[in-house]
């Protein structure tokens, strides 16, 4: 079954149960899956698919906390139950030993000295270990390794 089989499928059961927050948050994942056939090829692929649920999720956690810092925990829990929902359809990120390693292996094939070959680092990393970890987390691990 499909990413978008999957998603039509998860919707039919929410609207039986009658979760709403849950089909909002559905609702939206199907709606940027169709904007994206649409735009493209018409079919969408599992990569694209899970770029897709990884930046709604970045959305719904960044909306979060601008709520939380806005005091208005009634539309922060809303945000963070549907970021919970997109959560369930991303792949398992890895932990931040998991990524150090890879970026000390990449530092180590690549021969990188410095903060100068942080671009280059970056660039294998970014391929390698996309879907599977946060650019940011990347990033700050990249610049803290070159640096020592």
């Amino acid at each position: 079954m499909g990413f978008t089989e999957l998603i039509n499928e998860d919707i039919k059961k929410a609207m039986l149960a009658r979760e709403k927050e849950k089909l909002a948050a559905l609702r939206d994942i199907k709606s940027k899956l169709l904007l994206e056939a649409t735009s493209g090829n018409g079919e969408v692929s599992e990569e694209a698919a899970i770029k897709i649920c990884m930046k709604l999720h970045k959305q719904r956690m960044e909306t979060y906390e601008l709520y939380v810092a806005q005091n208005r925990q009634d539309l922060a829990d809303d945000e963070l139950f549907q970021a919970k929902v997109i959560e369930a359809y991303m792949p398992k990120m890895m932990s931040e030993d998991e990524v150090r390693a890879s970026v000390a292996a990449a530092i180590e094939s690549l021969g990188a000295t410095g903060p100068q070959d942080m671009g280059k680092v970056m660039g294998v990393l970014s391929g390698k270990l996309a879907g599977k970890a946060d650019g940011k987390l990347i990033a700050t691990l990249v610049k803290e390794m070159l640096a020592n």
